[in-house]
């Protein structure tokens, strides 16, 4: 009997040629293409095309709110970019194509799923990982990284097999887009001393082309996430589009990173992620005057292992549980409204308020005659602040010895 496979299916290079490829093993393919927000992708030809190339069933699923909900909404929450840079863009979409790809496989009685990741690429733990955890009985194809085949033999098996793939000798970018932002890299961009062409860009525009006038955006966060985008109340996945392209028309959102992939080798890559750069700027700006000091400084350590967990594989976990829980305490009184500027590649926030739980008091903070603080209070806190290094050094008297002994030697 003919056994059936869910195919991940983005209509590129990768998952093209895995159609025939999987055909040829004897598997009636069923593709499933999750929309998450693709810039520019026409999801009725993608399934078109899936069927044209033999798959046995083709489908396509709107995750787009759910995406921005239940996976952008994590990120935002927890500050998270990956060594600084990434904004995770990747790494988050594939938990949910995990689970809609299980989903169709057992709804289809399909006992193996296949993807398009290499084998130098994080996208295969990714995949893997949450496919054992969801269902340790399924089974897994990797055409690509199995049957080890180059982008040249790719190319070259798709010419054999006519199948219509959108991408040239010269430039053979492998691009990966959702709501959250686009991640490029091969061809060109393969060596880290090529500066990126402007044809690898597809959600901003060069500095050179922006506007001369800066654009400004009010964002409302409740409970640390946007809520509104100019006084309008928007969904989360509608108000990332409208900022990706306000964003990218100032040309903010460039990421040109090389970073260490999870299998233990450098890879260049060519980010865009305008809205989450404005979001994310704007959030940790508010955080700033609504979380008190003790928290402001520890949950940056949550917010790094969370972001490596993302990123290797491990968004389904008891630890990436109970640290979100930690991350959603924090974010109860994150609540209030921050102005960005959006000018020339650069998102800078300007003004902020939080009417009910701003920590900022300007009476504390002023130099004026409105002075509320308590200065007589500030010496004696400074005798209690140095107290423990008084103490330390009547008793040991390490630093007396070294000066006398410097002294001594002149």
């Amino acid at each position: 009997m003919t056994q059936k496979i869910v195919l991940a299916y983005s209509g590129g290079l990768d998952t093209s040629v895995a159609i025939p490829w999987l055909q040829d093993k004897g598997y009636q393919v069923i593709t499933v293409c999750l929309n998450v927000g693709q810039h520019g992708k026409q999801m009725d030809q993608i399934q078109q095309k899936a069927l044209k190339l033999g798959a046995i069933q083709s489908l396509v699923i709107d995750g787009q709110d759910d995406f921005a909900e239940n996976y952008v909404s994590k990120v935002i929450k927890s500050n998270a970019l990956y060594e600084g840079e990434y904004p995770l863009i990747s790494a988050l979409s594939r938990p949910l194509i995990i689970k809609k790809l299980v989903k169709v496989a057992h709804e289809n009685n399909a006992d193996t799923i296949a993807h398009g990741s290499t084998g130098k690429g994080n996208d295969q733990v990714r995949f893997e990982a949450a496919i054992h955890a969801l269902d340790p009985e399924m089974k897994i194809e990797a055409p690509i990284r199995d049957f080890q085949w180059s982008r040249e033999e790719e190319i070259e098996y798709a010419h054999q097999h006519k199948v219509p793939v959108p991408i040239n000798f010269d430039s053979p970018y492998s691009i990966d887009e959702n709501l959250w932002g686009r991640a490029n890299e091969a061809g060109i961009l393969e060596d880290p001393w090529n500066q990126a062409p402007e044809d690898a860009f597809a959600l901003t525009q060069a500095i050179e082309k922006t506007p001369d006038q800066p654009d400004y955006a009010d964002i409302e966060f409740k409970n640390g996430l946007p809520v509104s985008l100019n006084n309008k109340k928007m969904k989360l996945a509608d108000l990332i589009k409208e900022l990706n392209k306000t964003a990218g028309k100032h040309g903010i959102g460039r990421i040109d990173h090389v970073e260490n992939r999870l299998i233990g080798i450098k890879s260049r890559e060519i980010y865009e992620a305008p809205a989450a750069k404005v979001i994310m700027t704007a959030h940790k700006d508010l955080e700033d005057i609504t979380l008190e000091h003790d928290l402001a400084h520890f949950k940056p350590l949550i917010e790094n292992e969370i972001t490596d967990l993302i990123y290797n594989a491990m968004w389904i976990s008891p630890l990436f549980d109970a640290l979100n829980s930690f991350i959603d305490k924090t974010q109860e009184l994150v609540n209030g409204c921050v102005k960005m500027k959006l000018f020339k590649g650069n998102v800078t926030a300007v003004a902020r308020k939080s009417e009910k739980n701003s920590l900022y008091s300007k009476e504390l903070a002023t130099y004026t005659s409105a002075n509320s603080f308590d200065e007589q209070a500030a010496a004696g806190f400074m005798k209690l602040y140095t107290l423990p290094a008084t103490v330390f050094e009547q008793v040991n008297h390490i630093h007396s010895k070294a000066k006398a002994q410097i002294g001594t030697e002149q």
